[in-house]
């Protein structure tokens, strides 16, 4: 993508009225449609969502797909795409609007603040969508499901919070199961390294993300998760 076409969208996103940015990660400031800054104290339901419909995020949404499809599927609940990459938001809200969706929105931050932008128990689950799975060693607290991340999804989560990860990574995915071993809180529901091998399990993994399309043609066996935390 050109700097011009990227500029164009950072441009137009900030005209969008459901997607909210956070500019500096130092601060916790919100900003809305024309860089308005929004009082969200009071949770996504009341000030952007208006019901009590359960909410659901989806971290490192990338172009959105995911929460796209949740949110036509499921009109009764609430959904959240999360992302920092602005280009990316700028399409899933883009389609959000033009087909009038009106249980999704998009929140563009870093995910180690995620805890800053959501009251303690807002959130009913969360899916992980092809997160990177920063492979290198050095980096693996960078993943999303390592405990640093978990600690910080516990603070926003509702009871037993639920968790799914979709992925292609057999090291993510290895790296999960073993990091909930090793958490008492954690409890696995499912499991399953090729979810494409049978029958799927969950009408939901049928939603297939850019991305996923992309690591079937190569032949890539798609693995899904389902946890909770507490």
């Amino acid at each position: 993508m050109s700097t011009r076409n990227k500029l164009e969208k950072f441009a137009e996103v900030l005209s969008f009225p459901n997607v909210f940015e956070n500019f500096n990660p130092k601060d916790n400031i919100l900003v809305g449609k024309d860089g308005i800054e929004i009082d969200y104290s009071s949770g996504w339901n009341d000030f952007y969502f208006k019901n009590n419909n359960p909410i659901v995020l989806e971290l490192a949404c990338g172009r959105g797909e995911y929460s796209l499809e949740l949110a036509r599927r499921n009109p009764d609940v609430n959904y959240i795409g999360v992302d920092i990459k602005g280009a990316r938001i700028w399409k899933g809200a883009k389609i959000a609007l033009e087909e009038k969706i009106s249980n999704i929105a998009f929140l563009r931050t870093k995910i180690e603040h995620i805890e800053d932008f959501f009251k303690p128990g807002e959130i009913d689950h969360l899916w992980i969508t092809f997160p990177d799975p920063f492979l290198k060693k050095s980096k693996s607290n960078r993943r999303l499901t390592s405990p640093y991340f978990l600690d910080r999804y516990r603070k926003i989560l509702r009871g037993k919070g639920l968790i799914h990860l979709k992925t292609d990574s057999p090291e993510l995915y290895e790296f999960t199961l073993e990091t909930i071993s090793q958490d008492s809180k954690c409890n696995v529901l499912y499991d399953n390294n090729d979810i494409y091998s049978k029958e799927l399990d969950f009408s939901e993994l049928e939603i297939k993300t850019y991305y996923e399309k992309q690591h079937l043609t190569k032949g890539r066996k798609i693995k899904y998760l389902k946890f909770t935390i507490n």
